[in-house]
């Protein structure tokens, strides 16, 4: 393929700040990934963020089908020139993030999502696997090395987060690849990471995802408070009820939420599930 850089000239693209545009042309890297995403003639996979179709092109190479989601319309005839004879390969011009995520599923066998991801719909876009897909099988996702760090930090640490526990009770973590920032055009400002989440139905299981994600919300609303507080703000609870329900979860006296591991969320979530199921049968 033509230098990609001469490609985007020839059709007058200009990168666009708010996208978080930065392109792969690296061949090496572009097959690294793909190899990292596992992907064979008989996968489906899902693309977000396509841009000049680079990594699209190298899916499509290895994958039965790709289906690329593209924000930038802009960028139209540039796909149509790099993706000139990828039959197997689709763009859709959307914002992934108001895709109905039952309508799209109901039209896919079992997929893997890779992306190369724009800081601002980094965790947007991944929680949004994590709520509502029932199909995905992994995502393999090119990140800020800090943020491929919170992915798979432990409890206790720095890194150690709200979306570091809400991966966890749908998927293991692990960074599969750095990637220096010398690698993209324009280059940014930091260096980045490829993170495949793997999924697991009942990692670790909860009576009730809304309230996990509500406890987990909780546990980390405040870092500078003790966990005792914020679930009395989150969940109204009086003093000595959230100091019962954390006892019986094992939590230790003026505990914060970070120091908690996902399945002690998990425990605690589910006491607290209790408390709501028997308040509304009264």
């Amino acid at each position: 393929m033509e230098n990609l850089r001469e490609v985007l000239a020839r059709h007058g693209f200009s990168f666009k700040k708010q996208f978080g545009q930065n392109f792969i042309s690296d061949t090496n890297l572009l097959e690294s990934i793909v190899s990292l995403a596992g992907v064979d003639q008989d996968a489906t996979v899902l693309e977000i963020g396509c841009g000049a179709g680079t990594l699209t092109r190298a899916l499509a190479a290895k994958a039965g089908r790709v289906i690329a989601y593209e924000i930038d319309k802009k960028l139209q005839p540039v796909l149509a020139e790099t993706l000139a004879g990828v039959d197997n390969a689709e763009v859709v011009f959307r914002d992934f993030l108001r895709q109905d995520m039952a309508e799209l599923e109901s039209k896919l066998p079992p997929y893997t999502v890779v992306a190369n991801l724009p800081y601002y719909i980094t965790t947007p876009l991944v929680t949004k696997f994590l709520d509502e897909a029932h199909k995905a099988k992994a995502l393999v996702v090119m990140v800020q090395d800090d943020v491929a760090r919170r992915f798979c930090a432990r409890e206790g640490t720095p890194d150690y987060g709200a979306i570091t526990a809400a991966i966890a009770r749908r998927a293991s973590a692990e960074i599969v690849k750095s990637v220096p920032r010398r690698m993209f055009f324009p280059v940014p400002n930091v260096d980045s990471a490829v993170v495949r989440l793997t999924f697991a139905e009942g990692r670790i299981p909860v009576r009730d995802a809304a309230t996990y994600r509500a406890t987990v919300r909780a546990a980390f609303l405040s870092r500078r408070k003790t966990l005792e507080n914020n679930l009395m703000q989150a969940f109204s609870l009086p003093r000595e009820e959230a100091r019962d329900i954390l006892r019986r979860a094992g939590v230790p006296d003026k505990a914060r939420g970070e120091t908690l591991s996902p399945s002690a969320l998990a425990a605690l979530a589910d006491l607290l599930y209790e408390r709501a199921s028997a308040a509304g049968k009264k």
